[in-house]
């Protein structure tokens, strides 16, 4: 990797690098804090080309979403211009690099609590009411990211094609006719959208508590993290984070009889996510206990066909984790089926 100095100086930053030292601990991104002589501080940041592979693409939503929230007088990041180009990006041809205004005196959480879920629903709910008008035109970082349909048909490729021999065993043809038989119900998203029925909003599409920033006094600055930012249902935003924050223990724990979905999570980030979500229409109201059910399904779907495939996407620590998953995410599915009618009740009532 080249000198983070080198490629920060790429960047119209204003003052003397005194100091530049790794920051956080992200799966995907290599983060560093650079520390100024002046009065801003900055964060350099290699984008994963890897996972998002049109840079250009990912930049210009970014830009473009950030740009709009300041004009409604919103707080969001701000990202530096590169000296020769002026985009908000530098790349020497094999890595990309970023830079955005560090933003003294803010914190990130990662509890998960009714608290700050209510807090997390609101940010993102108003996030994407920011961003519900904008006029520029977006387009989706990693196509496809949260499809069903794409999903369902990538399993039935894995069935046809059995690499390993697994859709012998029992246990994987019991999990095959369960989630088949919820197939159809739980594509229609993408079936109301070619009716006209569903619009697609802007998203962040990677909605959890820690891609928030709060002040010292616990308000909420603004959401960050913006890589996923793309066009989606907002199923993708109330769904995702459900999945994870309403699941009684993680995903891979293989104590299937401890799965449920927290209803006190629910009506937390519910509350919130309509308070802040004013653009909703009835069409999304009415399917928000479909999107709690729906990402759990899809997680499921996805774990199941990886494990059918031989494990080839999923980093896997033993031989079932896969098939250990997939048995979580089902539980956690048919825990979120068996509250819609009280999902649907809240949401009715709020």
């Amino acid at each position: 990797m080249k000198d983070p100095k080198e490629i920060a100086l790429q960047f119209d930053i204003k003052g003397t690098i005194k100091e530049i030292k790794p920051l956080g601990n992200g799966l995907i991104n290599d983060t560093f804090r650079v520390k100024m002589d002046g009065p801003e501080d900055y964060v350099l940041q290699r984008i994963n080309n890897a996972i998002f592979k049109d840079v250009e693409l990912l930049q210009h939503n970014i830009d473009c979403a950030t740009a709009h929230i300041r004009k409604k007088g919103g707080m969001t990041l701000t990202f530096i211009p590169c000296n020769a180009t002026g985009k908000t990006y530098w790349t020497d041809g094999e890595t990309y690099w970023r830079v955005a205004v560090f933003i003294r005196d803010a914190y990130t959480y990662e509890t998960v609590n009714p608290e700050y879920s209510y807090y997390a629903g609101k940010a993102f709910g108003a996030f994407e009411a920011m961003l519900a008008d904008i006029p520029d035109t977006l387009g989706e970082t990693i196509p496809d990211f949260h499809n069903m349909e794409l999903r369902a048909r990538q399993l039935h490729e894995a069935i046809e094609k059995d690499p390993v021999g697994r859709m012998a065993e029992p246990e994987v043809q019991a999990i095959l006719k369960d989630l088949l038989s919820y197939e159809e119900e739980m594509c229609k998203a993408e079936r109301m959208y070619r009716e006209g029925k569903l619009p697609k909003r802007i998203c962040h599409c990677d909605t959890k508590v820690n891609n928030m920033m709060f002040d010292a006094k616990g308000n909420i600055l603004c959401v960050i993290d913006l890589d996923t930012l793309m066009p989606s249902f907002v199923f993708s935003d109330f769904g995702d984070f459900l999945r994870t924050a309403a699941n009684t223990v993680a995903e891979d724990d293989p104590a299937i009889d401890k799965v449920d979905f927290k209803m006190d999570i629910f009506e937390a980030f519910a509350k919130g996510y309509l308070e802040g979500a004013t653009f909703l229409t009835p069409v999304e109201k009415d399917n928000l206990p479909y999107a709690a059910c729906l990402f759990p399904y899809m997680q499921a779907v996805r774990f199941f066909t990886d494990y059918i495939n031989g494990d080839t996407y999923y980093k896997i620590k033993y031989p079932e984790h896969n098939l250990v998953r997939t048995r979580n995410q089902v539980a956690l599915f048919h825990a979120a089926m068996n509250k819609v009618p009280a999902m649907a009740e809240f949401i009715q009532k709020h």
